[in-house]
């Protein structure tokens, strides 16, 4: 398994990968706010439901370490 990490790949989609993956998920946040929607989440293999608020803009919770062993 190659230990490099990703933003040196030598693929761009793989380098960007990351980026994309944070938007897709502030979007995800942003659509389940406007519709009243739930998220599901699987941390450390605990599955959790995070409820929108839907007064607060903005609301991002802290992002996961990629690629690191707890």
């Amino acid at each position: 398994m190659n230990k490099q990490p990703i933003e040196k790949a030598r693929d761009a989609d793989l380098r960007l990968s990351s980026q994309a993956l944070q938007r897709a998920a502030q979007r995800a946040r942003e659509l389940a706010r406007q519709t009243g929607t739930a998220i599901v989440v699987s941390r450390r293999g605990v599955i959790e439901t995070i409820r929108p608020d839907a007064g607060t803009p903005g609301v991002q919770e802290p992002a996961a370490p990629c690629g690191k062993a707890p």
